[in-house]
């Protein structure tokens, strides 16, 4: 969950890590996006080396047919290879994630030092405002969308120099 300073809108995202950490930042030790992708495409052309041989031995001398299976597992997963790891090179992160127990870790700590987080879709909590503070609109006055003019960009700064001056 991604929370954020109500005053400043600082993200506060990795500043209970840092709590956590004693203030210094820690190196992330898990895997890329991108480097996974790249991993998953090498083994599936290293897989190929092994099962298109099988498959045409299997077809050819056993089955005494074509090695058109041959055939399909060299293109499926050849290109599956070819194009995992074109693919994650092109769209996938650099960024490395931590791993999934340091993750967890991280959760419980953050849990433990700000408290147990809202239920995904749940309302803000109540706010102990009387009625009473508020008050309605003052009447009149209000100007249609087409009455208003846009401000000068240095307007203010102008009338600062003026004041000053």
């Amino acid at each position: 969950m991604t929370s954020f300073c109500s005053r400043c809108g600082f993200l506060l995202t990795s500043v209970s890590e840092l709590l956590l950490s004693g203030g210094t930042a820690t190196k992330e030790e898990g895997e890329s996006p991108r480097s996974r992708g790249i991993r998953i495409g090498i083994f599936l052309l290293l897989l190929l080396i092994v099962v298109a041989p099988i498959l045409g031995i299997i077809s050819v001398f056993l089955l005494r047919m074509p090695p058109w299976p041959m055939g399909i597992a060299i293109f499926l997963m050849g290109g599956g290879g070819i194009l995992r790891i074109a693919y994650a090179l092109m769209f996938e992160s650099n960024v490395r994630k931590p791993p999934r127990d340091e993750q967890e870790k991280n959760v419980g700590a953050a849990v433990r030092m700000f408290g147990e987080p809202p239920p995904v879709g749940s309302l803000p909590p109540q706010r102990d405002e009387p009625v009473s503070a508020y008050s309605p609109p003052d009447a009149g006055g209000w100007l249609e969308t087409s009455d208003l003019k846009p401000a000068s960009v240095t307007d203010h700064t102008t009338k600062l120099l003026e004041k000053d001056q």
